[in-house]
């Protein structure tokens, strides 16, 4: 079915230039946004397992029969375009979310790398009409020299059909819905964190570096599993230095047995980020080999390791570009 702009719920973004968000700007409006009512957080626990892909997801990815390898490359390609229009954190973990969603309940052919593009074209362009103000056209949004360039009209048509697989729910419960609840019940007994960790700097910092632990997850399969909570609460920890058996930690999570699954999260979150994370981390634990930190944060994105993956091993040699069979798509 062809649809006109007018006609697509869907429909084509902004002329404006993208909105570039400061980081002390982010900070206040999150804070303005602070989940303190345990009731709401109980009501976020009840629903987040509903806005997760299906439960099968992560043993398709390990087995791959999911392209790890096309997965991958889109994931970070969201990230990059992400990272060039300053969106919020929360764009890039939506775009993510609506993208694993879609892949759990639908088959792409591994060799159409095109239908990978596309649907990661569709996700962020979703993700940024959820959260942004002003979002770039959808012909802007496809920079970093993709192999494919999308007709607008062919982006909306597969909106369509995200937010069809989607039953249209695309405000999904993500960690950055937990993440102030953490940080305001953590940061107070953790001295450790920049000296007055009361303060608004400190907060900011933490919620930086603690976004910037979360984005990292995206690229590794392992925390798939995981929950949006118990990913928040890792990223907390591993940013505050703050031990996952602390009392401040066991007191929020004992009552609804999670203290275990956080615990698995941090060790991954150790495991595969720690060291490849740009932030100053307290804490942070020497392994006998040093890496050189990135320079930039598409550096750092690209450092993450997806160990659990072995993408490398999976990687095949490069092959001449396939004539795509889309229509009104251009090969780069």
């Amino acid at each position: 079915m062809s649809l006109s702009p007018d006609q697509s719920p869907a429909s084509s973004s902004s002329s404006g230039p993208a909105r570039h968000v400061s980081a002390d700007l982010l900070c206040s409006t999150a804070a303005d946004s602070l989940i303190s009512d345990d009731s709401a957080i109980f009501s976020l626990l009840q629903s987040e397992l509903d806005h997760m892909p299906r439960r099968d997801y992560v043993r398709r990815c390990r087995d791959r029969s999911i392209d790890v390898i096309a997965r991958q490359d889109s994931i970070n390609w969201i990230l990059k375009v992400h990272a060039h229009y300053n969106f919020k954190p929360v764009t890039a973990i939506l775009s993510v979310n609506y993208f694993d969603r879609f892949l759990s309940a639908n088959f792409l052919p591994r060799r159409n790398g095109w239908l990978f593009q596309l649907l990661a074209v569709a996700c962020l362009s979703l993700a940024a009409k959820m959260e942004e103000p002003l979002v770039p056209l959808l012909l802007d949004l496809q920079i970093f020299e993709p192999k494919y360039v999308f007709d607008p009209k062919t982006v909306q048509r597969m909106e369509l059909r995200v937010l069809s697989i989607l039953n249209w729910r695309l405000r999904a419960v993500t960690p950055f819905d937990f993440l102030h609840h953490f940080i305001s019940d953590l940061l107070p007994s953790s001295a450790a964190y920049g000296g007055e960790v009361d303060g608004d700097g400190s907060r900011c910092l933490l919620f930086s570096t603690s976004s910037d632990l979360i984005l990292s997850t995206t690229r590794v399969i392992d925390f798939l599993g995981f929950p949006p909570c118990t990913i928040a609460a890792a990223a907390v920890l591993t940013a505050v230095g703050e031990r996952v058996d602390s009392p401040a930690v066991c007191t929020h999570f004992l009552a609804a047995n999670r203290i275990e699954m956080v615990r698995s999260c941090y060790q991954l979150m150790e495991e595969y980020i720690i060291d490849t994370c740009p932030a100053d981390l307290p804490k942070q634990r020497s392994r006998g080999v040093e890496q050189p930190a990135p320079t930039s944060p598409v550096g750092v994105l690209e450092a993450a390791a997806c160990g659990s993956c072995d993408t490398e091993a999976a990687v095949e040699p490069p092959t001449k570009r396939l004539r795509s069979s889309a229509p009104d798509v251009q090969e780069q």
